[in-house]
């Protein structure tokens, strides 16, 4: 009897545990949204209004969608025009290529830096994550979404790519904006099933 008590007491620990995990996981996805529902509200040139930030919708927090990827840095990077929406095209520069696994398939993705903003001393780390998958046009916005990341993410050739973070461009909400449309190497022949959905709204004032 003491034996088993003894083992009732570890299974019970290791759920509590593993529940505590997911939890503190979960709610970081929770602030990740809150700051991200804020910005639209701080942001002048914000499609959105503090009202339409009700209209946003997630898939909930998945941790699947959480990889972590090998950077394969690309040696020779020369600057290339990336197509925009609004027809006008923006130079950015590649900076790696991520490999990672995601449901026992392994996918790459191509890593960017957009050669203005490497000029600014505030945003000289930031990369930039274009991509499109499977949910667009269902469930998902058609022109792709964006992961945000930073030169200081990767340690030891490694990063983590989280599409739980994974967000709309302002292009999904209202026209008249340049937002970046996802190079044909960076399609995803997967579904995406984390991160932001379709916006709940039809029209925007």
């Amino acid at each position: 009897m003491k034996n088993f008590l003894t083992f009732l007491a570890c299974i019970l620990a290791i759920c509590t545990e593993t529940s505590a995990q997911k939890k503190t996981y979960n709610d970081s996805i929770a602030i990740f949204r809150k700051h991200y529902k804020e910005d639209f509200i701080k942001e002048a040139r914000s499609p959105l209004k503090g009202k339409d930030t009700g209209f946003l919708r997630f898939y909930a927090p998945n941790k699947e969608y959480r990889v972590q990827a090998t950077l394969l840095v690309v040696s020779e990077n020369p600057d290339f025009d990336m197509e925009t929406h609004s027809g006008k095209k923006q130079v950015y520069r590649s900076f790696g290529v991520a490999v990672f696994t995601l449901k026992g398939i392994e996918y790459r993705l191509n890593i960017y830096q957009n050669v203005s903003l490497m000029q600014q001393e505030e945003h000289k780390n930031h990369l930039f994550l274009p991509f499109n998958d499977l949910t667009n046009y269902e469930t998902t916005y058609a022109g792709g979404r964006y992961i945000d990341l930073s030169i200081a993410d990767i340690q030891n050739g490694k990063l983590v790519i989280d599409f739980n973070k994974c967000y709309n461009p302002y292009c999904a909400f209202k026209e008249g904006y340049s937002c970046p449309i996802p190079p044909a190497e960076n399609r995803l022949q997967v579904r995406i099933e984390a991160g932001e959905k379709l916006f709940g709204k039809k029209t925007i004032e």
